[in-house]
Order: structure tokens, then C-alpha cells, then sequence
């Protein structure tokens, strides 16, 4: 895949992709301050509880549509989804990616929800992405930077405790990519990561330079 390090330009494509339960809509207010910024915000809708491989495709067809490299930032299990694109469809460009509270290793909270059948139904066919443990690598050339949230207000408490830091849904060591290139930590719960303008600065930050604010 080859890495992209152009310079932030006026209209910048950035593609912004929801989680599970979020509406296309959860992402206006991120798309309105990367605006600002003289970026071009599009969100790519799809339904979280579909099939995932389903999903994967859809977005790898959505990027390429687009005829030309872009920026990414995802939210939640958005950034598996992205994650699982690029590792299936090496061919697509990217200048940076950024990841919100992403459970790409799996989520306690995820495996407590399908222990029901309410759960189960919740998760959909999404359910695999949240109940597995495994390694992850970034599979691409161009910077990762990784957001975790580490307010532990949220649907995953309600399940159980869940081990310290967390963002209420998932945690901290659930977001860790290898060869991810910074990540940061947030005093932020894992929805208000997308309203927060402490982590619309750092997106925006790494999207600039490659790297979050210091501090």
C-alpha cells in the first residue's frame, strides 16, 4: 500500500465512518469542525448490525468511488471496520487515519452482551468483531493515531465493572494497534469522544501533522 504524507490542502477529503448503534447523523458535529479547518467531510453510512464482511466491502467500494487517496477517521467499531478494509483490500490509499475508542482487540463488554439473547440481537452480525481476542497491525504505510477515551460513563457499566481505564464501553488496552504511529488518552466517555472539541483538536492535529498534541 503506498503511504501518503501530502500536506493539508483546502478540501481535503476526510471519510468519516459511524459505530455500531450510531446513525450517519452522530457524526455532524466532528464533520462541522474539521470544516472549519477547510477539510471536506463525508460520512459513510452503513448498518452496523448487517454482515460485516458485507460492510468491509461496501467501504472499500465507497473509498475507491471517491478516485483518490483520503483521510479517515473512525469511531468505535468504525475503525474495525476500516482496519479489516485495508487489510483485505491493500489497494486502497490513505493519507492518516484516526481511531475513536475502537475495539480492535475484541471487547469485554461486547462478549458480557452476548452472553443473553437480547445481547446477541443488539450486536447482530457484528458480533464476531466484538468478541475477538487477537493481534492487530495496521496494515498500512500511512500514520495511525489511536484515541482512547478514559471516562467510564457508558453502556459497558452496566454489564459489570470493566478493568480500569476504560471509556465505558471499552477499554483502554482494547484499542492498541501494532505499528500505530501515536495515541492519546482522553478524560472522555466513548459517544462524547464525537462532540468533545478536545478531541475534534487532536483529529484534526493528527491530521495535519501525523502526530497528536502534546499534553
Amino acid at each position: 500500500m503506498k503511504a501518503r504524507q501530502d500536506e493539508i490542502t483546502p478540501g481535503s477529503p476526510v471519510v468519516l465512518v459511524h459505530g455500531l448503534w450510531m446513525p450517519s447523523a452522530a457524526m455532524a458535529l466532528l464533520a462541522h469542525r474539521l470544516k472549519a479547518r477547510q477539510f471536506a467531510p463525508q460520512v459513510f453510512d452503513y448498518r452496523g448490525r448487517a454482515p460485516f464482511g458485507e460492510n468491509v466491502a461496501a467501504l472499500a467500494r465507497y473509498l475507491r468511488a471517491l478516485g483518490r487517496p483520503v483521510y479517515l477517521v473512525a469511531h468505535s467499531l468504525g475503525g474495525v471496520l476500516v482496519l479489516t478494509a485495508l487489510q483485505e483490500h491493500p489497494d486502497l490509499e490513505i493519507f492518516r487515519a484516526v481511531f475513536l475508542g475502537s475495539p480492535v482487540l475484541g471487547s469485554i463488554s461486547g462478549r458480557k452482551l452476548a452472553g443473553c439473547a437480547a445481547g446477541r440481537w443488539l450486536l447482530g452480525e457484528s458480533a464476531p468483531c466484538w468478541l475477538e481476542r487477537r493481534s492487530i497491525c495496521w496494515p498500512a504505510a500511512a500514520p495511525l493515531g489511536v484515541v482512547a477515551g478514559a471516562a467510564p460513563w457508558g453502556l459497558g457499566r452496566l454489564l459489570g465493572a470493566l478493568p480500569e481505564p476504560n471509556d465505558g464501553v471499552v477499554c483502554l488496552k482494547e484499542t492498541a494497534v501494532e505499528g500505530m504511529t501515536d495515541c492519546v488518552t482522553v478524560r472522555m466517555n466513548h459517544s462524547g469522544m464525537l462532540i468533545a472539541p478536545g478531541v475534534a483538536r487532536q483529529v484534526i492535529a493528527f491530521l495535519a501533522r501525523g502526530r497528536f498534541e502534546a499534553g
